[in-house]
C-alpha cells in the first residue's frame, strides 16, 4: 500500500510538471525565452517587494499601485517575496530583464530601471489577463528586438487633450512601447505654447480640420511638463515634432511676416527660408521646445514641401538666397534649410529627426534619425541605410493607422486595394524585408502613425489604434522566431476584456461584426 501511494505521488508530480511546461502565459508582447518549473507563486495573501536600490522606488510604487487595483495586498509582511535588483550591463542588456520565479520568491534583475519596469509589467499582465492571483514558476529571460518602439499621434488636425494622451501613454507602457512621437504642429493647428510668440497658440491653435472656426486648443507649457513627467515614470520618451519648412499654415496665420507663401491648393504653406528673421524666429521656438523635452531629438518634419512652395520661385528673399548660395532648384533650397536647422539644433544640444525626405540633404548620418514612411518608395529606405542613417520603419502600409483595417470599413484611407490589417502589422517587417546584418543594425525600430484627418473623436481614435498598437508592440519586441500569430490572437481575447474595462472602443479583430465603425 505504501509503495502504491509513493507511485501515485510520483506520477502526480510528473503530471504537474508536464502541466506547467505546457502552460502558455497570457502576455503581449510575448517574452523571448520562457522555461517552466512546477508550481506557482501566489499573490492571494499579498506579498512583500524589496530592493536595495533607491532609484527603483518610483517604479516599485507604480507597480504596487497597479497591483492594489487588482485587489492584491502590497502593504503586508509576507513570506511571498519579490526581490528587485540591478546588475551590470555586461550581464543584461539595456531594457532587458530576468525573472526567476519560485513558489516563495521572485528574483527580478535588470541593468537599468526600464528593464525592471518591463519585468514588473510582465508580472502585472499575467495577473491581470489570466484573472488568477498566481503566476507560474519558471525562468523568463527577455529583451526587446528593437530599441525604438513607437506611436505617433497627430494633434494638429484634431486635438484630444492631455487626459487622452496620458491614457495612451499608460497603455503604451503596459505593452512595452517606449516612444511617443507627438506631432504638435501642422497646417491645421499649432498645439504648443511658445512664450516668446504667444500668438502661435492663441491664433495658430484656433479650430481644426473639421471646423476652422472652432475653439482655441493647445497645450500650455505646464501641460507639456505634466505629460512628460507622466511618460518618464513609464519609461516612454516623447519626441516633439515642429513641422518645417512646409505644413506651416497655422503658424503663418499667427505670424504672417515669416510666411514663404504657398500654392492655390495649399496657401501660406511654407516658412520664408530666405529671410534671416525666419531663422531667428524658428530658433527661438526650438529653444523653448528643447527646454521642455528631455529627448535628444526634435523632429522637424521636412516632408511634402513641394505641396506648397510654388511662391518660393518668385520670393525675392529666396531667389536672392539661391543666387548667393549657388542653389539651383527649390529642392536645393529645402536641403539648405534643413542643413542649417540641424546646425542650430546642435547648438541647443539636440539632434535632428525627420521624415525620409531628409536623406537627400547633407546632414549628419551619425546623429540624425530618419523615419521611412513612403512604402511606395523603397529606394528611400535603401538610400537611408546605404548612407548609414539610423532609421525608423513606419511605412504607410501597414503602419499608418489612419488606413482602414478591415474590408468592410468605409472611413479611412486605402492605397489602391491595400490597407493595414492587424495581421499585416503583426507580420512586419519580416513579411516585407530581408535586411543584411549591417542594415539591421541601422534599423532602430518600428512606429505606428495615427494621422487624424479622418479621426475627430476619441471613440474613433481608439478604434483606429487598437488592437493594431498591441500587434505593433509584439512586432517590435518579440523576435521573429518567437512570434506566433495564433497565440497572439488567443491572448487578444483577454486583452480585449481589459480594454473594455478602460472604456477603449477598439476594433474587434476576433469578431469584426461586434463593433460598428465610428464615422468621425
Amino acid at each position: 500500500m505504501k509503495n502504491l501511494i509513493t507511485l501515485t505521488l510520483f506520477l502526480m508530480s510528473i503530471y504537474s510538471c508536464q502541466t506547467q511546461k505546457s502552460k502558455s502565459w497570457t502576455l503581449v508582447p510575448y517574452p523571448n525565452s520562457i522555461s517552466a518549473r512546477p508550481g506557482t507563486f501566489s499573490f492571494d495573501q499579498g506579498f512583500t517587494i524589496s530592493s536595495t536600490n533607491s532609484s527603483l522606488n518610483k517604479t516599485i510604487i507604480l507597480f504596487k499601485k497597479k497591483l492594489n487595483e487588482l485587489e492584491i495586498d502590497t502593504n503586508i509582511k509576507s513570506n511571498q517575496i519579490i526581490e528587485v535588483g540591478l546588475v551590470s550591463a555586461d550581464e543584461i542588456k539595456s531594457e532587458a530583464y530576468k525573472l526567476d520565479i519560485n513558489k516563495k520568491r521572485i528574483k527580478l534583475t535588470a541593468s537599468d530601471s526600464s528593464g525592471i519596469f518591463y519585468g514588473l509589467m510582465t508580472i502585472w499582465q499575467e495577473l491581470k489577463f489570466s484573472k488568477v492571483k498566481a503566476i507560474p514558476c519558471g525562468l523568463i529571460k527577455d529583451e526587446p528586438r528593437f530599441a525604438y518602439r513607437g506611436i505617433m499621434l497627430d494633434e494638429s488636425r484634431h486635438f484630444f487633450g492631455k487626459e487622452k494622451v496620458m491614457q495612451m501613454i499608460d497603455l503604451m507602457s503596459i505593452f512595452k512601447l517606449n516612444t511617443f512621437h507627438w506631432h504638435l504642429t501642422d497646417s491645421d493647428g499649432w498645439r504648443i505654447e511658445i512664450k516668446a510668440f504667444p500668438k502661435l497658440g492663441e491664433i495658430g491653435g484656433k479650430g481644426d480640420l473639421t471646423n476652422a472656426d472652432g475653439p482655441v486648443k493647445y497645450y500650455t507649457q505646464n501641460d507639456i511638463k505634466e505629460v512628460i513627467n507622466y511618460a518618464n515614470e513609464r519609461f516612454i520618451e516623447i519626441i516633439p515634432e515642429i513641422d518645417m519648412p512646409g505644413h506651416a499654415t497655422a503658424a503663418n496665420r499667427a505670424y504672417p511676416e515669416y510666411s514663404g507663401g504657398g500654392s492655390e491648393k495649399y496657401p501660406e504653406f511654407t516658412f520664408d527660408v530666405g529671410n534671416e528673421s525666419t531663422y531667428r524666429y524658428l530658433n527661438t521656438v526650438l529653444e523653448e521646445v528643447a527646454e521642455l523635452f528631455p529627448s535628444k531629438y526634435i523632429h522637424l518634419g521636412g516632408d511634402e514641401v513641394h505641396f506648397g512652395n510654388e511662391n518660393w520661385s518668385t520670393n525675392d528673399s529666396i531667389t536672392s538666397l539661391m543666387k548667393h548660395e549657388g542653389l539651383k532648384s527649390l529642392v536645393d533650397v529645402e536641403h539648405y534649410f534643413m542643413e542649417r536647422m540641424e546646425k542650430n539644433l546642435f547648438k541647443i544640444n539636440k539632434n535632428l529627426a525627420g521624415w525620409d525626405e531628409i536623406v537627400e540633404s547633407n546632414i549628419s548620418n551619425e546623429t540624425a534619425l530618419v523615419y521611412w514612411w513612403r512604402h511606395d518608395k523603397p529606394e528611400q529606405l535603401e538610400k537611408s541605410l546605404a548612407k548609414g542613417f539610423n532609421t525608423i520603419l513606419c511605412p504607410r502600409i501597414p503602419f499608418y493607422f489612419d488606413f482602414v483595417q478591415h474590408e468592410r470599413d468605409t472611413v479611412g484611407r486605402r492605397w489602391g486595394d491595400n490597407f493595414g490589417t492587424i495581421e499585416d502589422v503583426y507580420s512586419y517587417p519580416d513579411s516585407s524585408h530581408e535586411f543584411s546584418d549591417q542594415e539591421i543594425n541601422l534599423i532602430k525600430g518600428l512606429q505606428g502613425n495615427l494621422w487624424t484627418e479622418k479621426v475627430a473623436s476619441e471613440q474613433r481614435l481608439d478604434y483606429m489604434l487598437f488592437p493594431r498598437l498591441i500587434a505593433l508592440s509584439e512586432s517590435a519586441w518579440t523576435k521573429e522566431t518567437n512570434k506566433d500569430l495564433l497565440r497572439f490572437e488567443k491572448n487578444l481575447s483577454s486583452v480585449f476584456e481589459f480594454l473594455d474595462e478602460q472604456s477603449i472602443y477598439y476594433f474587434n479583430s476576433i469578431d469584426p461584426l461586434l463593433r460598428a465603425e465610428p464615422k468621425k
